[in-house]
């Protein structure tokens, strides 16, 4: 296939939105993948099971989800399942800024290394 195609596509109609988009590009979702690192334990089976969509930030040592498009829906929820802390959760993409205000006011302190 011709890569040069992408540029000759019709951009007169308008994009129609649903609000379900996810923010980062990908397969539409209704909902997005939350960590609640307050309560993370940095065990990373998450990041194990689906590696493009959580990791372990390395200076609080708590996972985080870095793509909402990163993995399939199944594979994360089979990382959703894998939580021993039940720390994951499904969101409406419109609570994430909320959330991530929340978890900044919190000032969490890494976890110690061991």
């Amino acid at each position: 296939m011709d890569p040069s195609l992408a540029f000759s596509a019709s951009t007169d109609q308008p994009i129609e939105r649903s609000g379900c988009e996810p923010r980062l590009g990908g397969e539409l979702r209704e909902r997005a993948v939350w960590v609640d690192e307050s309560i993370c334990i940095g065990c990373r089976y998450c990041a194990h099971v689906a590696g493009n969509t959580f990791v372990v930030e390395p200076h609080l040592g708590r996972s985080r989800a870095i793509r909402q498009d990163g993995d399939s829906t199944e594979c994360i929820q089979e990382a959703i399942d894998t939580c021993p802390v039940d720390c994951i959760h499904w969101v409406p993409f419109e609570e994430l800024d909320t959330l991530r205000s929340d978890l900044i006011r919190q000032d969490l302190q890494p976890r110690p290394r061991g």
